[in-house]
């Protein structure tokens, strides 16, 4: 199962470039003077780079959450991070233009993920872990709160700041080039090491927060260092690609239905199928026959929603 899933993947990235709309020759995309070489290199790869990095990122992202917080239903899309960076990219389009987006994407997450650590250990100052209702709670009112806040800045918006932020809703891998590919990707490097290195304390958070702090582990500390620098990657993707849903739910739980293993033996497994999930999305999207690309946000809603179900009433029958 695991070596098809492998050649499966092999086979999606070596085709996804040559899938589109416009159908590419393999003898003119080494022809640095051709069409098809500028839409393979500059559009298609690059765009291939992205999806698979965001994805991996995204999956790996989820995976973390779900630890931390001991609840296989949170990623940090369903904790308000989406809406928190996208109420503070739409403020951006609006009131400041000349502000790059990727700065107020990153604070927006920033700030939405320290407002639900800090308020739900004020609620359970008794406590060595943080309360997963308290903060599922937070998240949600969170929520509420940001979707208010970006319905005002709609009514305050002009008809094309209206559009740019809808299309950042929904998600885009348009890309022209490798510039957003190649930062994504440095961030998936700093983002994986961080987690490879820290490995062994996430191993002890997997058992009890109780018992790591037992045996010496500073929860708190691995806690907040491991819910920033995920916030920060995912906050990174958003500003690039915009609120791409899901993935952080699905993907986890479908490896550990394969692998069988402790999460903490599946960081690369979750980082490289969450990848490879996004660039077949990605895939789909782009091969429609529409008279545009279909957002990679609805296509990864129609694969995630109806597994997100699937993940409730599993959960109902366990308890």
């Amino acid at each position: 199962m695991k070596i098809v899933l492998y050649i499966f993947s092999f086979i999606i990235i070596c085709l996804a470039p040559f899938l589109g709309e416009i159908s590419l020759t393999f003898k003119d995309i080494f022809d640095s003077s051709s069409t098809t070489h500028t839409i393979f290199w500059d559009l298609r790869v690059s765009r291939v780079v992205l999806a698979f990095f965001v994805g991996g990122i995204l999956a790996l992202g989820g995976l973390i959450f779900q630890i931390i917080f001991k609840n296989e239903l949170i990623t940090p899309y369903t904790l308000g991070i989406a809406s928190g960076t996208t109420l503070f990219t739409a403020i951006s389009i609006v009131f400041f233009p000349a502000l790059y987006m990727s700065i107020s994407s990153v604070f927006g997450s920033i700030i939405t993920i320290l407002i639900l650590y800090f308020i739900s250990k004020q609620i359970n100052k008794s406590s060595i872990s943080v309360s997963t209702n308290s903060i599922l709670l937070i998240g949600i009112a969170l929520s509420y709160f940001y979707s208010s806040a970006l319905m005002l800045v709609f009514y305050m918006s002009n008809l094309q700041e209206n559009y740019s932020i809808v299309r950042f809703t929904l998600g885009s891998l348009d890309t022209v080039g490798f510039t957003s590919g190649l930062v994504v990707m440095f961030v998936s490097f700093v983002f994986y090491l961080t987690i490879h290195l820290n490995k062994e304390k996430i191993k002890l958070l997997l058992i009890c927060n109780d018992t790591a702090f037992l045996k010496g582990l500073n929860v708190h500390k691995i806690n907040i260092l491991l819910l920033v620098v995920v916030s920060l990657s995912v906050g990174i993707c958003i500003s690039f690609v915009g609120p791409i849903g899901f993935i952080g739910l699905v993907i986890p739980h479908i490896i550990k239905l394969i692998y069988k293993k402790s999460a903490d033996k599946l960081f690369f497994p979750v980082f490289f199928f969450g990848g490879i999930f996004l660039v077949f999305s990605d895939l789909i999207s782009r091969n429609l026959n529409t008279d545009s690309t279909l957002p990679i946000g609805v296509v990864t809603a129609f694969i995630g929603a109806p597994f997100f179900v699937y993940l409730l009433i599993r959960r109902s029958k366990k308890v």
